[in-house]
């Protein structure tokens, strides 16, 4: 019998499934995901890859997160967690930044407190921070392609939909292994190199929580 592995870019899945409307994401047992997706094939593991989430920042995240990959890693001994970074950075905002200088340069008299309330709107807009994922993908794609070569499974489950993940693929399969990608999102570069691509819908998951 085949052996499969299922391979999941965390963040990348969670959207899609957020973006077809499923709620209770908290609950979503990667156990029965897996059994599901891999079918009649010997299911050997599943590797789930996302930016750990730091205690300094966000307290409540954090505590979440934890909680959630505790539970998730309890459902399975098959199920494993690996940790990329989270790292902050800097963003401008350029449609505050040019509502500002449009103010700035203004010739037409208006109301003060008008004119108060606006700039402060773009100057406290103008700079904020984003939270970018890092090394998670670079990680999966190593492992597809690392375990692939050390002959650990047969089959290969990613779920993504991220045409950044061709190369990785491409090299799996040359050294004779099957690679399957499923998403609730399209994937047309994935789709053109993968052995198929499993289009899922939103009834698909429904009985995959709990438990």
């Amino acid at each position: 019998m085949e052996r499969a592995i299922v391979f999941v870019d965390g963040n990348n899945w969670y959207h899609a499934l957020k973006d077809a409307g499923l709620t209770g994401l908290g609950w979503l047992n990667y156990a029965k995901v897996s059994a599901k997706v891999v079918g009649a094939r010997s299911w050997v593991g599943t590797r789930y890859y996302v930016g750990q989430v730091q205690q300094k920042g966000n307290t409540r995240l954090y505590a979440d997160q934890r909680r959630y990959m505790a539970w998730l890693q309890a459902r399975d001994k098959r199920i494993t967690v690996h940790y990329g970074r989270l790292e902050e950075r800097p963003l401008i905002n350029e449609f505050a930044r040019e509502v500002r200088q449009y103010l700035g340069n203004l010739q037409v008299r208006i109301a003060p407190e008008v004119y108060t309330h606006l700039v402060t709107a773009a100057t406290k807009h103008e700079h904020s921070t984003v939270t970018v994922e890092k090394a998670v993908d670079v990680m999966l794609a190593v492992d597809l392609v690392r375990m692939a070569d050390r002959d650990e499974y047969d089959v290969a489950y990613l779920l993504a939909a991220d045409g950044d993940y061709t190369p990785a693929v491409e090299a799996a399969m040359s050294v004779g292994k099957k690679v399957f990608a499923a998403s609730l999102r399209p994937g047309a570069e994935l789709a053109r190199v993968v052995y198929k691509f499993l289009p899922l819908k939103r009834a698909w998951v429904t009985d995959c929580f709990g438990e």
